[in-house]
């Protein structure tokens, strides 16, 4: 192969990613980029009844300890975005709910501050729900 045709692939590739990522934020709503920082009287709240399925699982597994299906899960999670009540780092953790036909990580998680209040996101920590056991 030569060096223009192999720098021409690479620029392809780099092009490629550039596109993949900016069709990501897309797909983000302009409102989360405007969203405020945490507000507890604007919390939207969800029963764990009302939970997926998949969801209720990732929950139990969370109050047994594991194990648990992906690498990520119990990584702790930084809050950079302040949407959830501000606490020292390391105070919450976040495990992946399993998304029905997504080969991938998909965007649900439960977020779970260490004194277990927990935290539901739909839509990759845009908004979160507060978990009512």
């Amino acid at each position: 192969m030569n060096l223009r045709w192999m720098s021409a692939l690479r620029v392809a590739r780099i092009l490629s990613l550039v596109l993949t990522a900016g069709m990501a934020l897309i797909a983000i709503p302009a409102s989360a980029f405007n969203q405020p920082s945490y507000n507890a009287n604007a919390v939207q709240k969800i029963a764990v009844s009302a939970l997926p399925q998949e969801a209720k699982a990732t929950l139990r597994l969370i109050k047994q300890g594991g194990p648990f299906p992906h690498h990520r899960d119990g990584v702790v999670f930084g809050n950079y975005e302040k949407r959830l009540p501000i606490k020292q780092r390391g105070y919450y953790h976040e495990y992946t709910v399993k998304t029905p036909g997504v080969r991938n990580r998909g965007a649900r998680r439960i977020v779970c501050g260490v004194s277990s209040v927990c935290y539901y996101s739909d839509d990759h920590y845009v908004t979160f729900k507060l978990i009512l056991e």
